[in-house]
Formats: C-alpha cells, sequence, structure tokens
C-alpha cells in the first residue's frame, strides 16, 4: 500500500478526523484518502480517548498518519477545534495549513473528493467554507447532503436528504438556498475561522456546524458548493439515537439564541414557536421511544440554557457586517 508522506513538506491542506471507538470504520476511510488525486494534504486523526485498538491500529497501518491522543471524550466540537489548532504550527518557518477539511471516520470519499472540494473554493474567493456532496454508504445513488439550508422557523437540514442524486443541486439556483456545509464533509479556509473563532464546545455534539455556519455568514462569507466532491457516509455509525435526539432538542435551540438577528426574529417568532411546539408535540405523542424523551430533554436543557447562549449571543452578534435581507435571502 502507498503511504502518504508528508515528511519536509508543508501542506496547503490539514484533513481533520474526529475519532471515538472508530477502529473498525477508519481503514474504509483512511484507505479512501489514501487513493485522494490531490496530494497536498496532511491527515490528522484526533482520538476522544478511545477504548478500542483505533490508535495501536493507525501506528501499525498508517504510521504516516498524525494522532493526537486526547484523555477524555470531547465529542465532536472539543476534537476538531484541537485537530485546528495543533495544525496551525505557531512557528512561520513550520507553515500552517491554509485549508482545514473535516470527515467522519464513517466515510468513504471518491479518490477525487479533495481535488474538487479544493477547487471550489479556488474559483470563490469570497467563500470562507465549501460543501461536499454527501451520499448514503449502502444506497449510493442518494443523498444525504448536497449542503445545509435554514428555514426561517429555526429548524436546519440537509439539502436533498434521501432523494436519488439527479444533479439536481448542481446548480447554484436550485432551492432551497445553500446556507451552509455538513460538518461531516467539509472545507474552511483557516482565515476565516480565524475571524470567526472554532466551534462552539458548549454544544458538544450536533449543530456545531449550523451554529458555525451562522456566524461565517453574519460575518459576510459565502458558502461554496462542490457537487463532484462525493463523499459515501454511514448514518449514525458513529453516533445517533437518543444520544443524538437530546442535543438535536438542546442545540435547535442554542442556535436560535446565539444567531438569529433580532429584526428577523420579530417577523419570525411565531413561525419559530409553532416549529418547536411541534417538536415538543411530536416527541409527546411518541413518548414511548427512547429518542422522543431525549429530544424533549434537550429541549428542556436549552430553555434552561438561554441565559448562557445569550450571554454568547453579544460577541456573535459583533461579527455581523450584511444586512438583515441579505441573510433572510439565505433562508428557505
Amino acid at each position: 500500500m502507498e503511504k502518504i508522506s508528508r515528511v519536509g513538506i508543508k501542506p496547503r491542506v490539514s484533513v481533520i478526523i474526529p475519532n471515538w471507538n472508530g477502529a473498525k470504520l477508519l481503514p474504509t476511510c483512511l484507505r479512501a484518502l489514501e487513493k485522494q488525486t490531490f496530494r497536498d494534504f496532511e491527515i490528522v486523526v484526533v482520538d476522544n480517548a478511545s477504548s478500542d485498538e483505533s490508535r495501536e491500529w493507525i501506528a501499525r497501518e498508517f504510521a504516516d498518519v498524525r494522532v493526537i491522543a486526547l484523555n477524555e471524550n470531547r465529542f465532536f466540537a472539543g476534537a476538531v477545534n484541537e485537530g485546528i489548532r495543533q495544525t496551525a504550527r505557531p512557528e512561520p518557518a513550520e507553515g500552517t495549513s491554509e485549508i482545514v477539511v473535516l470527515l467522519n471516520n464513517d466515510t468513504e470519499a471518491e479518490a477525487t473528493w479533495l481535488e474538487n472540494l479544493i477547487r471550489a473554493l479556488d474559483e470563490n474567493p469570497r467563500a470562507g467554507m465549501a460543501a461536499t456532496k454527501l451520499r448514503l454508504f449502502d444506497a449510493r445513488d442518494k443523498l444525504h447532503s448536497a449542503g445545509d439550508f435554514f428555514r426561517a422557523d429555526g429548524i436546519p437540514g440537509n439539502r436533498g436528504v434521501w432523494e436519488i442524486d439527479a444533479g439536481q443541486y448542481d446548480h447554484p439556483q436550485t432551492p432551497p438556498p445553500l446556507f451552509g456545509v455538513c460538518g461531516g464533509a467539509c472545507a474552511y479556509r483557516r482565515a476565516m475561522l480565524d475571524e470567526i473563532g472554532l466551534f462552539d464546545e458548549d454544544l458538544q455534539f450536533n449543530c456545531e456546524d449550523v451554529d458555525l455556519n451562522w456566524r461565517a455568514r453574519l460575518a459576510g462569507y459565502d458558502c461554496a458548493f462542490a457537487p463532484n466532491a462525493i463523499v459515501y457516509h454511514m448514518l449514525s455509525a458513529s453516533g445517533g439515537g437518543a444520544f443524538a435526539s437530546f442535543y438535536v432538542g438542546r442545540n435547535f435551540i442554542a442556535v436560535l439564541a446565539k444567531n438569529y438577528p433580532s429584526a428577523l426574529w420579530q417577523k419570525y417568532r411565531g413561525n419559530i414557536l409553532r416549529a418547536q411546539f411541534a417538536i415538543t408535540r411530536d416527541a409527546l405523542q411518541h413518548w414511548r421511544g427512547a429518542a422522543a424523551r431525549a429530544r424533549l430533554r434537550g429541549q428542556l436543557a436549552g430553555i434552561f440554557a438561554l441565559p448562557r447562549y445569550l450571554a454568547k449571543r453579544k460577541h456573535v452578534q459583533r461579527l455581523k457586517k450584511v444586512s438583515d435581507s441579505d441573510i433572510e435571502n439565505l433562508l428557505s
């Protein structure tokens, strides 16, 4: 197997892979990266205190892959932030990667994925981030995400989820509008992250990417979409069920409290409250399910944490360089 050698090279791109007990997932993920046509990159696996053989397997099979071994599980946000920080080298002579690429460990990237993803940023100088086309691992003609949308009622989502990919999102005019990237496979300019900050580690898991999308958009950055940058995703292989439902319930509220512009809140608050009540009603109707109960607990946690989120809002809103109408045009 040909190894990716990074010795003595200042990589333009750092591919950061958060990992927690993913020893069974990493072979597919890393071997796909080994075949990339774009070569100017390093691979950094940030291990969230795994108890399986993840670290040992990487050391044995992929000695050129850098492993950042954490002493505790810092979830997606904490792991990715550590990877971003540790690839920003303190000495100018050592070089710092210009682009940060995130990739879930439960994925398989096509060989031209990085080439097309980086090209999308190069061709869109106003873009601070670029979205991948994610398809389902076991149904490779179906979409999981063609970039993310954000509805005016406060509900985020994946464009095209569960649809057959017929190229319908390959054109910029296709609704819903592209709001941001899915953090499972995407690219960020490091210069943008230096300006708007990294992932909010209070969110821990789920919607951290939505929160970052908001800060990027408020600061005036565009989002590029790379329709030929294709990654296949094993849904929920690295986290789902009741665990994810709690964080969805909580973090939908956190994202709104921190980011949603005040004038748009006044205009759409009825829609937002109805959408939250709909989530509550659906969870109550399915009360016997663990995921439904977790979603309710998440909503309550979000409400109780509102003072903390609103305190963070002051910093976020200071980033704003665009008009409310510019933001409203991005909402679906």
